[in-house]
């Protein structure tokens, strides 16, 4: 059996994003122990460089081995005890998913149902936990990869927090694509993934706590269910002191890319490269437009970095995505649960988000229309 020689793909579906050169040369760089003096050194650079992209400065910031959903599953089930009631917002399949752990960790889940193609509404927000005063917690997505919407999670948090609840932030879409400003905007627990707007394979969740979120952890009356994202035990490991305790083998190779594509980010900038994707975005949905195609998601709530495009009738979507993939080597994602069939999900994320690939796409995406 020969090696694996993998295809080169414009990724330009959900995830994950193409790679940029230099993170694949870390990866590639001699594996060190996971104790060792000059990996606990790396360990530190790569939460500062993740206090940066957050923009937070919350002691408890690294990142989790395991992909997004396991950042999701460590803020929820360090958070939720047996009979906690937990708000959750739910405009995609994530919001979905967020409920489903917090029916695991025994919570009380009151949802709150948004259309697909649209941010959470504050004044929904606003009014449920009117009527739920015990609620301890609310959760939401900022940008929702299923749907292309983004919600206003800064006014969320305001009113979760006017309501005594502290908020977890699913920002796996988000991070390094639009802005996000954990500090300003109050955010207790939020969680996030290395494969999209930050340019990294699939296989890390950045997460962050702050400090009131870090005090209910410790002041748990159950033990967190999970013994391996139980972050009293992880922070043995990833925390400040000078003698790091043994939690599990970190992916040390995947950490050496993070720490590149953090750097390769904070060397662009933030702001630019919020503006980067912005910039993509708009390029794209004229083109698209201009096909006379329409766009799912109005253009305030709209993500830059996963846009979203509606099937006309009558059009074999599934034919257009092979078309793109086996003629074009471009990878486009399909619709999730109530919207499978519905849209296309068009990713402009991180090294991917880039005028030429944007050009690239619409050639190839209109000879598909056409196949």
């Amino acid at each position: 059996m020969p090696p694996f020689d993998p295809p080169k793909r414009l990724l330009m579906g959900p995830g994950p994003s193409n790679v940029n050169p230099k993170v694949l040369e870390a990866i590639s760089r001699p594996t060190i122990g996971h104790l060792d003096p000059r990996f606990v050194e790396l360990m530190d650079e790569i939460k500062e460089l993740l206090q940066y992209a957050f923009q937070t400065k919350n002691e408890v910031t690294f990142p989790v081995s395991g992909p997004g959903s396991a950042g999701m599953e460590l803020c929820l089930i360090n958070l939720v005890e047996p009979g906690d009631k937990v708000v959750v917002c739910i405009n995609g399949v994530f919001g979905g998913r967020m409920k489903q752990i917090v029916e695991r960790c025994g919570g009380i889940p009151i949802v709150i149902e948004q259309d697909w193609a649209k941010a959470v509404d504050p004044n929904k927000l606003d009014e449920t936990l009117t009527q739920n005063n015990e609620t301890k917690l609310v959760a939401f997505v900022h940008a929702e990869t299923s749907t292309g919407a983004k919600s206003d999670i800064k006014t969320l948090t305001q009113i979760s927090h006017q309501h005594n609840c502290l908020v977890i932030a699913d920002t796996v879409t988000s991070l390094g694509g639009i802005e996000l400003k954990i500090d300003d905007w109050q955010i207790d627990a939020s969680y996030s993934g290395t494969q999209k707007c930050i340019s990294c394979p699939p296989g890390l969740s950045p997460v962050t706590f702050n400090q009131k979120a870090i005090d209910k952890i410790k002041n748990r009356k159950t033990l967190v269910q999970s013994w391996f994202m139980d972050i009293n035990l992880v922070l043995g490991y990833w925390g400040q002191s000078s003698k790091r305790t043994y939690h599990h083998t970190a992916p040390i190779n995947s950490l050496y890319g993070l720490h590149e594509a953090l750097l390769l980010l904070k060397e662009e900038c933030l702001e630019n490269a919020w503006k980067r994707h912005q910039q993509n975005s708009e390029l794209l949905c004229k083109g698209v437009e201009e096909l006379g195609l329409e766009i799912f998601v109005k253009e305030d709530e709209r993500l830059p970095e996963l846009v979203t495009v509606t099937i006309p009738k009558g059009l074999d979507e599934a034919k257009v995505r092979s078309n793109l993939l086996n003629e074009h080597n471009i990878e486009i994602g399909a619709g999730l649960g109530a919207l499978a069939g519905k849209i296309w999900r068009i990713g402009l994320m991180g090294y991917t988000s880039d005028e030429k690939n944007v050009k690239t796409f619409l050639s190839a995406f209109k000879k598909s229309l056409n196949y």
